[in-house]
């Protein structure tokens, strides 16, 4: 079945979000520093979490797999989960840690800094054993990030799930979303994202992490290509203004991006990797059928591109009908 302008309905599969989830404090004036912003806005956050909530939002089936602390905040996290859809049932609480903060400066052009509480944060304490493996068993797609292969023991939980999911047969779905802050080092960094980069069915980068991973200053098909592995079934490279390339086997291309009114930036590639997977969980021949994915690429580049026109990531992720409005007008 599809929606009008050939975009698929979304699929009613379960996709699993394994990661972290935290509250980004905003300044509530943009493009100053830390230390000159007059206030805070609570926004909360988290990629996979934003993932999670993309999915739900666009109608379809999500579930949010991490640890939160055993607090005001980490209960408010699970809250806003529930509130949006998000199964919680593979979220856990640490007694002992609190929930992740994130201080974020907003530059004038819309683009983002961090300062980070996680000392640790209860999300780096989660154990392999705390998993809810049904959950992830019973999941068509599995997504995930590269913070929570920072440290242990949330590396070895990581790890795990990453297991579990791939023997019950599901897309196994990465983004490193590169927060270079809180790694050791960038050679860290790189070596632990890309110690994982095999596994993945799908991957997406943008193209600060592209640079980063290929220590390249190329944004091209040949530096793309050069982190293509064998079982990868669909590599992105998101571009922002200027849209999306992606990568297959047997096809390659691009798809504009919309122009709209950028206010904040955070969040965009989880609502784009959010549209795209809640497309193609119930059928993933999509991948190799190039007018389809370019239909999904598109509808995905329209949510990414509404959500930069709203402060805060879970606010401004948009329902379908928002992102048909707008490819429709473009």
């Amino acid at each position: 079945m599809a929606f009008s302008n050939g975009v698929p309905a979304t699929g009613t599969g379960l996709i699993a979000s394994f990661g972290e989830m935290l509250i980004d404090f905003v300044p509530t004036v943009s493009g100053v520093s830390l230390a000159e912003a007059p206030g805070f806005l609570k926004a909360p956050g988290g990629a996979p979490a934003n993932v999670a909530i993309a999915v739900a939002r666009l109608g379809g089936k999500a579930a949010f797999v991490g640890k939160l602390g055993d607090d005001e905040f980490g209960h408010m996290l699970a809250g806003i989960l529930k509130e949006n859809g998000v199964r919680a049932d593979g979220i856990t609480f640490d007694q002992g840690a609190r929930t992740a903060l994130a201080f974020v400066t907003l530059r004038a052009d819309g683009e983002r800094e961090f300062m980070f509480y996680r000392n640790p944060s209860a999300d780096m304490l989660l154990q392999p054993e705390e998993l809810n493996l049904e959950l992830i068993r019973s999941a068509k797609v599995f997504h995930y990030g590269s913070i929570s292969l920072i440290v242990e023991p949330c590396r070895s939980a990581h790890l795990k799930a990453m297991e579990v999911a791939k023997e019950a047969g599901c897309l196994l779905s990465y983004d490193p979303n590169l927060r270079l802050p809180l790694w050791p080092s960038a050679d860290e960094a790189r070596k632990h994202i890309l110690s994982i980069w095999e596994k993945a069915d799908l991957i997406k980068v943008s193209d600060v992490e592209l640079e980063f991973l290929t220590k390249s200053d190329k944004i091209d098909d040949a530096s793309a290509l050069s982190l293509w592995h064998p079982n990868l079934k669909l590599l992105l490279v998101t571009l922002g203004e200027q849209g999306c390339r992606y990568y297959t086997k047997n096809f390659k291309g691009s798809v504009d991006a919309f122009h709209v009114k950028t206010i904040d930036t955070t969040g965009a590639g989880d609502s784009f990797v959010g549209a795209l997977l809640s497309k193609i969980v119930d059928d993933q021949t999509i991948l190799e059928d190039e007018s389809r994915l370019r239909d999904v690429l598109k509808f995905a580049n329209a949510c990414g591109a509404i959500t930069t026109t709203q402060k805060g990531a879970i606010p401004a992720l948009p329902k379908e009908e928002d992102a048909l409005k707008l490819i429709k007008g473009a």
